[in-house]
């Protein structure tokens, strides 16, 4: 261990539980129709700065258990995700987790609450197991989970705006 890694650095004693957090926005829609932007996987690319090319596997839609498939980008670097659907509660909450429910790595979630006349979405972020890929010190983890809050926090305020320009179906 050199002078300027703790052992609170080391990956080996660091709790992934320690990289969560979770942002809201008001937006102006009620909450049956936020749960059917979010949930429509597909969409994510119009709010978020990370994500595109987000399809449902054939035949599977916003339930629980669907999987699905998206590219992500960071860092000048393009990959792609497998993700599953953990929750589905039409006008309340959809979530999945990235990896898929059994052995996934970080769970996305969304929940959605009446508020006057409109709705006051949150999103959260949980990671859900170490993994080296993400990164190896407490540093690497808090830079993720930084990066990941200011990525929501574009994607919920471009979901608002979407809202109050896209006419109601």
């Amino acid at each position: 261990m050199s002078a300027t890694t703790s052992a609170h650095d080391l990956f080996e004693v660091l709790d992934a539980s320690d990289f969560t957090f979770t942002r809201r926005a008001w937006v102006d829609a009620a909450p049956a129709r936020v749960y059917d932007l979010v949930s429509d996987v597909s969409a994510i690319g119009r709010w978020s700065p990370n994500a595109s090319d987000v399809t449902f596997d054939e035949g599977a839609g916003p339930r629980v258990g669907a999987w699905f498939s998206g590219r992500n980008h960071k860092d000048g670097r393009l990959w792609t995700t497998r993700s599953q659907v953990v929750r589905a509660e039409p006008g309340a909450a959809f979530a999945f987790v990235v990896g898929g429910a059994e052995d996934g790595i970080v769970q996305w979630s969304w929940t959605c609450h009446p508020r006057g006349r409109g709705t006051v979405v949150e999103q959260s972020w949980q990671l859900l197991r170490l993994d080296r890929v993400l990164g190896t010190t407490r540093g690497d983890l808090d830079a993720l989970r930084d990066y990941m809050t200011n990525s929501v926090e574009t994607t919920l305020l471009s979901l608002a705006q979407w809202i109050a320009e896209a006419p109601a179906v």
